[in-house]
């Protein structure tokens, strides 16, 4: 019975996989990106902006501006990928680009949290643990709303 279950879900999420690269999902997974991408560049620009003047950085500082310089170019670039994915209405299967939303996505939540300790430690171990939450949430959401999906309506 167990073996069964974990077969099925692992079908479910083989469709899944196929689905958002080539799929009816793929349009939405474009959408989605493109908007992470550009809050996250936005959210970059307006932290990283107080220590352009700043006469020195403290490490939490320090750390927020490096995170941000590796993200927003990344970012940008992923920007421009995702216009190009919603032009053809599928998306890459370029492992680089895969390695460069891990990446930029990972930096830009260095780069924040880190700004946020800047701030005060506390907002900094908040918003780091809230977002590991959040991230939960989306991937519990995204999974049950899909399984809901596959089952048909009135399951």
């Amino acid at each position: 019975m167990a073996e069964e279950r974990a077969n099925a879900e692992l079908e479910q999420a083989e469709r899944l996989k196929s689905e958002m690269l080539t799929g009816p999902m793929s349009l939405e997974v474009l959408r989605q990106q493109g908007l992470i991408y550009g809050g996250l560049i936005l959210i970059g620009v307006y932290m990283v902006e107080p220590f352009l003047t700043a006469p020195s950085l403290d490490a939490s500082a320090t750390i927020s501006v490096l995170a941000f310089a590796v993200a927003i170019p990344l970012l940008a670039a992923l920007v421009m990928v995702n216009r190009q994915e919603a032009f053809r209405g599928r998306r890459t299967p370029s492992v680089m680009v895969t390695i460069s939303q891990a990446v930029a996505q990972s930096a830009a939540f260095v780069g924040i949290v880190a700004g946020f300790w800047h701030i005060t430690w506390i907002a900094g171990v908040t918003f780091l643990a809230t977002g590991l939450v959040a991230v939960g949430v989306h991937s519990a959401g995204f999974w049950r709303l899909e399984q809901t999906q596959a089952q048909g309506p009135g399951s």
